[in-house]
């Protein structure tokens, strides 16, 4: 989906389009978001500097990433 076929898509007045662009957006984030702890984690960074990041605990974002 490219970027502004999205933008046109979230300003849809049609429900149905918004809501799959919710939808999507959602599932880029989480993508965009566990590609960057594991790079994180690469780089050593603690759960504690990762969650500080992310605006969340450390314990939840260590439950969400562990492997």
């Amino acid at each position: 989906m490219e970027t502004d076929d999205l933008s046109a898509q979230i300003h849809s007045l049609d429900p149905a389009i918004g809501l799959r662009a919710v939808g999507a957006l959602h599932r880029l984030a989480e993508q965009v978001e566990a590609a960057q702890v594991r790079a994180a984690r690469r780089q050593g960074w603690t759960w504690e500097q990762i969650g500080d990041a992310l605006g969340v605990s450390r314990q939840s974002v260590h439950a969400k990433y562990r492997e």
